[in-house]
């Protein structure tokens, strides 16, 4: 069961983190990009507050799914793991949190600026 719900929750961050880069491309979907960049904005700054800048519940989740799995020492980055698991590296945390952050800013800004385009239009 730990293994499909692992799976699950790598299907899920991949599903968001790449919705969230690459969501604004097409007008259709433009809105639910603006929603869900919102969200996860809202996730790493506001409950960031209580649980540390950049927090996920999927992540929190699925590390929880692992360590029942017997993984430990698991970073704070699902990114992070991710890097290093593909690219046999230890990357440093810095930098990819650089990089994420980035991104995301860039998701971040371009969402607000087709929800701002898409007001004037009204």
């Amino acid at each position: 069961m730990y293994i499909l719900l692992d799976w699950f929750f790598t299907f899920l961050h991949v599903a968001i983190i790449g919705f969230n880069l690459l969501g604004w491309i097409w007008v259709r979907t433009r809105k639910a990009h603006f929603i869900c960049v919102m969200l996860t904005l809202f996730s790493w700054l506001v409950l960031g507050i209580w649980y540390g800048i950049g927090y996920c519940p999927i992540t929190d989740w699925q590390w929880q799914v692992k360590e029942q799995l017997g993984e430990t020492d698991l970073p704070n980055s699902f990114v992070k793991y991710y890097a290093d698991k593909i690219t046999g590296r230890n990357i440093s945390a810095n930098l990819i949190d650089t990089v994420t952050a980035v991104a995301f800013g860039f998701s971040v800004t371009i969402a607000i600026y087709f929800k701002v385009l898409s007001l004037r239009k009204r």
